[in-house]
């Protein structure tokens, strides 16, 4: 498949979340569960564990809704990340990602924010569409490292609202999508926060917007 990351401009696929949960499967029941204590407005009480519910489950319905969000947030400022923007994929002045998926790409390249994005998205998306790591099915257990593949999706989803909040705030905020974003991100804190599954230290490029974003909710 990396014939699909040569294509350097973005708009050759549109890029929309795919992720559907199946209606009627008890995944669904979680992710309706999770919108329904969202509506509430206490984040905090939205992210805990649902009494009586598997902890690999509820991490992995809420991974592939924060994939589906940043999907959508990102979709909607692609215009302002280009290669000549965004020549590298940084979260401001002191950090960089350099991209390094272990299989197809196993010496970290540099390369723009647009091309480190899409490799990114590619790559989660592979993982969720994988049934032996993100089972769909009903009795179908999770693998032993579920956790650990988790946790990189989680790490690395964080870097694009870096990327996002770093270098395209202003157009995020002429495209009246400030409070969607942090109210996206505030969700995403809290969950990664409540689990553990974010070291502090990837966290560092938004450290100061985290502690304003949960300061009011302790």
């Amino acid at each position: 498949t990396s014939s699909l990351f040569c294509s350097g401009s973005r708009s050759s696929k549109t890029f929309k979340p795919k992720k559907n949960i199946p209606e009627g499967s008890h995944q669904y029941e979680l992710l309706k569960h999770a919108e329904a204590t969202l509506g509430s407005g206490n984040l905090r009480m939205a992210v805990m564990l649902p009494e009586g519910e598997d902890l690999n489950e509820w991490v992995a319905v809420n991974t592939v809704d924060f994939f589906n969000q940043i999907n959508m947030l990102y979709g909607t400022i692609t215009d302002f990340c280009t290669e000549e923007s965004c020549p590298v994929m940084s979260a401001g002045p002191k950090y960089e990602y350099h991209w390094a998926d272990g299989t197809n790409i196993k010496k970290p390249i540099k390369c723009s924010a647009p091309k480190y994005i899409d490799y990114l998205m590619t790559w989660v998306q592979d993982q969720l569409d994988d049934e032996t790591l993100f089972p769909s099915k009903i009795g179908v257990p999770f693998p032993k490292n579920f956790m650990s593949v988790a946790k990189t999706i989680l790490k690395r989803l964080f870097r694009v609202y870096a990327h996002i909040y770093h270098q395209h705030f202003d157009p995020v905020i002429q495209l009246q999508e400030e409070a969607h974003l942090n109210t996206s991100f505030k969700h995403f804190i809290f969950f990664v926060q409540e689990f553990n599954l974010i070291d502090r230290r990837e966290l560092a490029p938004l450290q100061e917007l985290i502690e304003k974003l949960t300061s009011k909710d302790r």
